[in-house]
Order: C-alpha cells, then structure tokens, then sequence
C-alpha cells in the first residue's frame, strides 16, 4: 500500500473515477437483486414447502375414516369350569384388551419415560423434541427420537407400521403423522390414546399389548407386573426382535436400564424402588417361564377338534367363508365355552403319559416318515424330493446284527426300529450319499411316531358333551396334527356287532335276547362263498345259542344269521340314525370296483372306510342315554369379542331306538364284562356297573372296546397307524379300565345301577329254544340246565313252550332209543334236544337219537357178540368233543 501523497491522490482519483463508480454501483445492484432473489426464493421456497405440507396433509386419511381401536383379539378358550385352556392366535392378533384401569401406574410410567416424557403436555406433537433431534441430526447423530406416543399409535394403526422403503416416503408419513396426530387429541382423553397404545404395540415373541406380553413374559395378569418387570416390557417396544428379554436378554437389560433411570430422574419412582428394580434377578424368571410355556406350546387334541367343529358351524349356520371364519376365530377375540372336564381330561392324558400301560419297546416301535429336497448345483438348478420309500430302498441291503429293526421279509431294515439315534445315524449316512459338492438342501422333514398308537373319547352321553379326548400316544409335535380319535377311520371289528344287527334285531325285527341261532359250519355269508368263522383259534360251534350268548361270547356265526334275518338295509338305516357319516352307500372306486357297506360283512364290522372313535362313542352313548342318540359337541356357546352370544351350540337329540331296546343292550353288554370276552374291564377298585363290547379286527390290527357306566361313555383303540399284527391284545382294556375307575374315584361318583324302565317284563325261558321252559324237561336237560330268567320289552315276552326238549329213554349199550327187548338196567331215562343237526356242535353229544336199539333185538345167539352200531365212533367222539377243558369265559 502506498501512503505518500501522490498515492493517496492517486487513489482517490480512483475512487472518484467514473469506471470506479459503474463498478461499484453495479455491484450493489447485483448484492440487491441477490438480496431480492434470495428473499423471493425463500418465499417461493415457503410457498412450496406450505404446498407440499398442505398436499401431504390434504392427502392424509380422513379423521371420519381412521380407526385407531387395536384390531386383531387372542381368542380364549375355556373348559366347562370356566378355566381358561387355550388361546387361538392369528397374525399380529395375540392381544388381550385392558382397560386404563387394570393398567398398573408402572407399566404407563416405564412407556411414557422412554418413548415421551412430555406427553401430558404437547398436544400430539412434541416440539422440544423435534427440535432436539434436528440438532441431534446436524451434529451427525440419527434422525429418530421424535415421535410421540400418539404418532406412534397413528403409525401402527393407519401407516401398517411405518415400513417404507425410501427416506421421502418415510418424511411423507411423518408429515401426516404429526398432521392427523394434533386431530386425534382433539377426540380422545391422553389416558384413551394411552389405553390404545398399550393395546396396540409389538412386544415380541409373537404378543401385541402389555396384558400379552405379561402372560408370556411372567405368566401373570399385566396388573400384577412389577417396577422391574414393566421395565423389560417397555424396553422391547423400540425393537420388538433385538430387544426380546428371551432371546437377547443382554440388549434388553441395557435399554431397561435406561428405563429405569429415566423413571427416577423423572420422578416416577423412588430411590429404593429403583434400587430393589435393578437388583431384581428378572431375567432367570423370564427363562423359567419361558421353558414351562414351551412345553404345552401346541394345541391339545381336543382343541384340534373344537377349531374343527367351530369352522363348520360359523360357515354352515352363519354363512361365513372359510377365510372369514379362520380370521375370525383366530383374531376375532371370541370366548369360547366347551364341554371339556378338566379333571378328566387330565386323568387320561395321565394314563397316556405313563408309558407302562403300553407294550415294552420291542412290542412297540418307532416309525419314521421322511423326507428331503435337494438343489442339485447344475444349471438348471434341478430341485430332487427324496421320501421314505428312498431310504428303503438304500438300505435293502442292510443286515441288522443288533435287530433293531423289524424284518419285513425282504430286507432287515425298516421304517419301524427300536433305537432312534441309530436311526438318525443312517438318515445322515443317506443325507450325505445324496449329496454332491455345491448341491442344496432345501428342507428335510424327520417324524419318528411311536407304535402302535391309540385315541380315547370319553362322552356324557345325557348331553352330548364330549369332555376328553385323547388323538394319539407319545409327545404333540404341531398343531392340527392327525387326531386319531376325530380323524382316521378304522375297521371297527365286533364292537359293530350291537348297533348294526343286535339293535335293529330287538328294536324292530321281532327278535328277543331270547331268541335262538344254530351257531353251525361251515357257513357262508348269504349268496357267497366265502365262510364266516368265529373269532376262537379252534374251529368249533356252539350249537343252538341266543341273542344274548351272542353277544357276550361275541359269536360271528349267530350275528351274520341275525343280520340275515334283519337284512343289511334295516341295520344301515339305523347306523345312519345312529351319527355315523363315514359309511358308503354306494361307491365306484377308481379301479371300476362298485363298493358300498349295506351288506352281511356290516354285521362284524366290515366297512369299506371304517368308522371314528368319536362317533362310535357316540353311538354307544344313545344306548346308554335310554336309546336317544345325541351329537357329540365340544362346545356350548361362542362369544364375540364385545361378549355378545355369537353362536350357542345346542345338539339334536333324537330318540333312535326304543327305550325297552336300549336298556336290555345295556343288559346283554353287562354280560360282556362279567361272564364274557370283557372280564379284564370289571371297574375293580369302584363298585360301579360296566356295560359294553370288545372288538378286534383281522391279526388283531385294530384293538377295541367301547362301553359306558351310568355316567359316561368311554371308547378306545390301538393299533398301528399302518395295519400290522399285535400280539399284545389286551393293553388297551387296561387303559380303558384305568380311565375310567380315575373318573368315577376323583368325581366322587356314587354307586348306581342301570335304570330299568317300566316296559320290560321276565319270563322264565329255555336257552335251546327261545321259548317258556318246561319245568321237569328244560332245567332237567342232560347238556345242562338250560333255563334262565330273561328280560323282554313288554309284548315280546315267549307264549309258546319248548318243544325242543324231549324226555326219552336211551339204551346204553346202543345209544339208540330204547325198546322193549333193552333190559331195564341199560336203560336211562334223560333229557335231550329234538334238534336236526347240520354239523358237529356242543349240541351234538345230546340230540335225541332217530333210530331205535338195534343191539337188543331178541334174535341173536347167547355166545353171539351184540351187533355194534355203526356210528358208535362217530358218536363217542362227539363225547369227547363236547368233554374237552374248554371254558364260556374265554377272553375275545
């Protein structure tokens, strides 16, 4: 710079200078239309962000159409004590409603304190907050932090959780959040907005709401929750994965932390209060809830059956779909009502726990069934689905030093084995031979079911209420599994005896238990040629035997002639009358075969598809309900989530048979357990009447019985889930036994008999002919006395007499009918059966000679040996048949 005086004269001739001057003045015009500009484009610029807020806001949802009432309810289940058994949870919908009220002050305190500390006191929008963020984002911190508890209940309710993909669609919803958020507070109290959050927000593991989380967290009401408790409920809401006190209980402890510093510096708690929190092991109680909850994480079988039933009737008697029943009663928050008895269900589900009432490993198995997809690392990226007929088929060769697997005949590896960890060797052994390097495995299903399997249904046959249900043996492995009491169907071998041919037999087709059959063979079911055998290992027949004989002794002979006599259509009427809805009238198979179940085969329980144990029981509790058949239901009424009756389940009773019949089934059955194939099923430790039948099918595949006391119908099954053989046949009795003794001990049942209505009537009868004995002639009868005191419903009771029981005199020597040249001491003077015999039977050694002595005749030589008959073996056999160590109390 020059200061000499020349230099400043200079200078000041440049500043005065007329170049100087247009510079200058050029500049402060350009600063002022910079000035001008820049004002001009900041109100363009606060036009358009005032547009674009207004546009946003003008385009938010309508106050009129926002709802912000937590959708989605857990609906509860409960048995008939009122109990709560189960919940039904859809997507986002386990929540339980609470009320403010039954919110404790420790829960609002724990979420106010950590997600807005000032929300009695802004009015949708906290603006100290915003503006702490925005420098919070300038210093290079996140921009999060500012939402309210209002916006967020806005944002879980109206924006679906405020997951958009890109930051503008992110500012765009928290424009409108704030808009709509100073609207809602202008309709609803803080305490209601806070009563809906609560309600509404994610807290892990599945639960929405703080009453959810409560109950799967601590396995308590949310009013019980502690300070420290509400403090790890409060800390999820941020990040309902990360923060989850189960599987990250480190993370979670951080932010309760905070929680809790928050609450004392805020006042909300004191310093003691504070200091017992943070020194509370919660975490260790989390766990231990957690592992108790895991264990009945799964469906009981009953309620497997109830979703059933509740989706019919919502689609049969409300019209709903099948998608509108499913949300609905997986997120609608119904109540519902069902018949189940906690106590017995809990008996039984007992008795099936206990393994020793089932047949030791190497009577029982394992079965597997198996599957693996791999993608094959080619070009094409080839998908192979392998399946347990592939594991056979590696292994067909297999020799199994150790024998834990049964021999099929081709191969001594099985799906059916005794060790399951040998198993899962040879399934990794298969795994890695289908494997190739590169290749992927995209899923692999392993289910190792134990065998043979077995359901139980125990029913109150005076109302229809199915209480326990037992679908399968063995640990649940899902929900909606095979229930097998509901939902296979099994040949119900003898058991079908009693309603298919002996009901319809007393009922309607003139027969009494009196009445007689000739149980004789070979016979062959009517128009065939295929011979119908008694059940017992020797091929012998009884002879002339009753209805009742029949039944207890379970003989198939005297039920397919019955059925002959009652025809196969009349049975089939009165099983459908009866619930059965798996029978087939007629059929066409794929194969061209024509099938149907209205034929002679019905009478032993040969069906084409078979029955359920559910309707099976059902169907022997109309016997027991005086012959009124009532459809077995699992619940008695449905409410909505406002409480409001939504359906109630009232079952249809129909009188099915008539009262008389009923009661002289109960009869005959009685006789099943005490004298019959059913000894084992006596309710030995309680003196309580047992009426029913056993059943079993070919090899034994199926194990049944059903049967009932004067308080509940019972039913129960074992077999393979794949038919094969059993040689344990009398587990399932003892289970069946052992259920029901439990009930009637811990209800405190008192000891009762079968009621015998007014309409049945004695008379003294003849088991030979069906008719009034003849005293001196029946009683006197040399195969035994065959008399007995038999009940009829009134007007069928005998008027005939015997006229089978013929008092003749029998030469010893010939056992031919006496004449006048037998000397009186070979002479005896008995009772025999006036009976034409078609084959051998126990009959047979007494039916009354048709020819006369021709040993004394009169004509021979004194040295000459009498003529011996020449049926005389035939006959001594017959002796010996009938003298055999047999006894009328051999089991089925």
């Amino acid at each position: 710079m020059d200061y000499s005086k020349k230099g400043i004269q200079n200078k000041q001739q440049y500043i005065k200078s007329t170049s100087r001057r247009l510079v200058s003045k050029t500049r402060i015009t350009l600063f002022r239309f910079c000035i001008v500009f820049f004002v001009f484009l900041v109100i363009v610029g606060a036009y358009a962000g005032f547009g674009f807020i207004k546009g946003l806001a003008d385009s938010a949802p309508d106050m009129s159409q926002i709802d912000v009432v937590p959708r989605g309810f857990t609906t509860k289940v409960f048995d008939k004590e009122g109990n709560q058994i189960e919940n039904l949870v859809g997507a986002q919908s386990n929540r339980d409603y609470v009320s403010i009220d039954e919110i404790p002050y420790v829960i609002e305190k724990a979420f106010i304190a950590i997600e807005d500390e000032r929300f009695y006191e802004h009015d949708g929008i906290d603006v100290q907050g915003l503006f702490r963020v925005f420098f919070q984002a300038l210093t290079g911190g996140d921009f999060v932090g500012a939402s309210t508890i209002t916006q967020q209940l806005l944002k879980n309710q109206v924006f679906e959780g405020g997951r958009e993909p890109e930051f503008i669609g992110k500012v765009e919803r928290k424009i409108q959040e704030q808009y709509l958020a100073i609207q809602l507070e202008n309709i609803y109290e803080k305490d209601k907005i806070l009563e809906y959050y609560l309600n509404t927000i994610n807290l892990g593991s599945g639960t929405y709401g703080v009453q959810t989380a409560s109950k799967r967290y601590f396995n308590k009401d949310v009013q019980d929750i502690t300070l420290s408790e509400a403090a790890v409920i409060a800390a999820i809401t941020q990040l309902p994965v990360y923060l989850n006190p189960i599987t990250y209980p480190e993370n979670n402890a951080q932010r309760r932390a905070a929680i809790l510093g928050n609450m004392l510096e805020q006042g909300y708690c004191t310093q003691e209060e504070y200091d017992e929190a943070m020194a509370d092991d919660v975490y260790a109680r989390i766990q231990s809830v957690n592992e108790e909850l895991d264990s009945k994480s799964f469906y009981s079988y009953f309620t497997d059956e109830l979703i059933e039933q509740v989706m019919e009737d919502l689609q049969s008697e409300l019209g709903y779909t099948q998608t509108q029943a499913s949300n609905l009663l997986y997120s609608g928050g119904l109540s519902i009502y069902t018949t189940q008895d906690p106590v017995i269900q809990q008996i039984a589900d007992e008795i099936y726990a206990d393994e020793e009432n089932f047949p030791e490993m190497g009577v029982s198995f394992w079965e597997l069934t198996y599957a693996l997809s791999i993608q094959k690392n080619d070009d094409e990226k080839t998908p192979i689905h392998y399946h347990s007929e592939d594991l056979l088929e590696f292994y067909k060769d297999y020799d199994d030093p150790d024998k834990l697997y049964v021999d099929d005949g081709n191969s001594k590896f099985s799906l059916l084995f005794l060790d399951k960890e040998d198993m899962q060797e040879k399934i990794n052994a298969f795994k890695d031979a289908m494997l190739e390097d590169g290749d992927t495995v995209l899923g692999e299903k392993i289910t190792m079911t134990i065998q043979p399997q077995s359901s139980f249904v125990v029913m109150d046959q005076y109302t229809g209420h199915v209480v326990a249900i037992i679908g399968g043996r063995g640990e649940k492995t899902g929900n909606r599994t095979l229930n097998r009491a509901t939902n296979t169907t099994r040949q119900p071998g003898s058991t079908f005896k009693v309603l298919s041919t002996y009901l319809p037999a007393l009922d309607t087709a003139g027969l009494t238990l009196a009445s007689v059959q000739d149980d004789a063979g070979p016979y062959y079911y009517p128009g065939t040629e295929k011979e119908v055998s008694n059940w017992t290992e020797k091929k012998e027949y009884e002879g002339l035997s009753t209805l009742r004989r029949g039944i207890y002794h379970s003989m198939n002979i005297v039920t397919v002639k019955t059925l002959e006599q009652v025809t196969p259509q009349v049975g089939y009427d009165y099983l459908l009358d009866l619930g059965f809805t798996t029978l087939v009238d007629t059929r066409k198979e794929p194969d061209g075969r024509v099938v149907s179940d209205i034929h002679y085969p019905m009478a032993l329980g040969g069906l084409t598809d078979g029955v359920t144990n559910l309707e099976l029981t059902a169907a022997y509790g109309a016997i027991a309900n005086g012959g009124v058949y009532i459809e077995p239901i699992l619940y008695t009424k449905i409410l909505d989530h406002n409480g409001k009756v939504l359906l109630e389940k009232t079952p249809e009773r129909n009188q099915v048979m008539k009262e008389s019949t009923a009661w002289l089934l109960t009869n005959a059955m009685e006789d099943v357990v005490t004298v019959g194939t059913g000894k084992t099923l006596k309710l030995k430790e309680v003196n309580m009447p047992v009426a029913g039948k056993t059943g079993s099918t070919s090899d034994y595949n199926d194990l049944w019985f059903s049967g009932y006391s004067p308080y509940y119908t019972a039913t129960v099954w074992s077999g393979f889930d794949h038919n094969r053989p059993q040689t344990d046949k009398s587990y399932q009795r003892h289970i069946w036994r052992k259920i029901m003794e439990q009930i009637h001990i811990r209800l405190g049942l008192e000891t009762k008999t079968f009621t015998m209505p007014g309409s049945i009537v004695t008379a003294k009868v003849c088991t030979k002919s069906g008719k009034l004995a003849v005293e001196g002639l029946c009683d006197q009868y040399e195969g035994g006395d065959s008399t007995r005191i038999e009940y009829f419903a009134k007007g069928t009771e005998p008027t005939e007499k015997c006229d089978i029981h013929i008092k003749a005199k029998i030469c010893t020597e010939s056992n031919s009918l006496a004449t006048d040249n037998c000397p009186l001491s070979d002479i005896r003077e008995t009772v025999l059966l006036k009976k034409a015999e078609t084959a051998v039977t126990y009959d047979t050694p007494y039916v009354l000679p048709t020819k006369n002595c021709n040993v004394h005749t009169g004509f021979y030589y004194e040295d000459e040996e009498p003529f011996e008959p020449e049926y005389e073996d035939e006959f001594l056999n017959n002796i010996f048949f009938y003298n055999r160590n047999r006894s009328d109390n051999e089991e089925e």
